[in-house]
């Protein structure tokens, strides 16, 4: 039994277990700070931001890692290999007032089987995703 234990244990160890962060540089690390804080409603700490899935309204919360190919136009018009999925308790009220606030979306809002979707750039240029998860 207590051989099982260790062989579980180790095995964790060894295993990835979700997304710990994302981190980016800035060119203007004040003004995208305060971007997020205003516009997203994230609350900053001075080294970034916490986020914690138990606290989340969905009973089945999640996060994905995803790969695309270089050749994608996904992430277009940035030029970031990369984009930030953020998850949302309500992406229709959170397009209204980013709408209200000038922030331009790209595209329209979409709604499928995953969820809703909409997407803007940051002040860097970075895409960002806004994700609610089916119910």
């Amino acid at each position: 039994m207590a051989q099982q234990k260790i062989k579980q244990r180790d095995n964790l160890m060894k295993r990835v277990i979700g997304i710990g962060g994302i981190f980016f540089k800035c060119r203007d690390h004040e003004n995208t700070r305060a971007w997020y804080a205003k516009h997203l409603g994230i609350n900053l700490e001075s080294w970034g931001a916490q986020f914690n899935l138990k606290d989340d309204p969905h009973p089945e919360a999640y996060s994905v890692l995803s790969f695309f190919k270089r050749s994608t136009d996904y992430f277009d018009p940035s030029e970031s290999p990369f984009m930030i999925n953020f998850r949302v308790h309500d992406l229709d009220a959170l397009v209204t007032a980013l709408r209200k606030e000038g922030i331009e979306l790209i595209g329209e809002p979409l709604e499928e089987e995953f969820g809703k979707f909409a997407w803007l750039l940051d002040p860097e240029g970075n895409k960002i995703e806004l994700w609610e998860q089916p119910k």
